[in-house]
């Protein structure tokens, strides 16, 4: 009987999902975001799709989720990634990130999503085009997407707040992942 009404009560949770979000496609991949996150241009070709996080209450900024695609079979491996992603945020009690991160791998529509969950001090890509201004108390939410006309990376990161609040949302983005021509 319990495992009847966790199932109802996913599928509930599934379902109420789905009717708060809009589904949309980038670079060959179909996927539903929360209405709640604004889509904004990109300021780049190499990002397929960006979106504004609201922020949590309390917290001096949006986060910010963006669909990198490089090209097929381009962007490189997934532990490659992995590691460059680890680079970013640095851990106040000196440990590696690597070590404190939470990693999952799945298989979402025939796609291998390998995704992380790391919270810490974001140090950006400096050095790379990117932000490099140090964000103590930050989390990123990332996955690397493998498919046939991939990889795909999405790579989430703001506040830990703004970002505990977008944790369902990008569950439910990775869920829906599908690919498309």
């Amino acid at each position: 009987m319990r495992r009847i009404l966790t199932g109802l009560l996913l599928l509930l949770t599934a379902t109420v999902a789905a009717a708060q979000a809009q589904r949309t496609e980038a670079a060959g991949l179909r996927f539903s975001v929360p209405k709640e996150w604004t889509r904004v241009p990109a300021p780049s070709d190499m990002r397929a799709a960006q979106y504004q996080l609201p922020r949590a209450a309390g917290d001096a900024a949006d986060g910010e989720l963006v669909l990198f695609f490089f090209g097929k079979g381009k962007g490189g491996g997934t532990q490659e990634n992995l590691e460059r992603w680890y680079g970013q945020l640095t851990q106040p009690d000196g440990k590696a990130t690597r070590d404190v991160a939470v990693v999952t791998i799945r298989t979402i529509n025939g796609l291998k999503v390998t995704a992380v969950d790391v919270a810490g001090t974001y140090v950006g890509m400096a050095g790379m085009g990117g932000e490099s201004a140090t964000k103590p108390g930050s989390r990123m939410l990332a996955a690397v997407v493998e498919g046939d006309a991939g990889p795909w990376f999405f790579k989430a990161v703001g506040p830990e707040k703004t970002m505990a609040l977008a944790k369902s949302g990008f569950d439910a983005l990775i869920a829906s992942l599908e690919a498309h021509q």
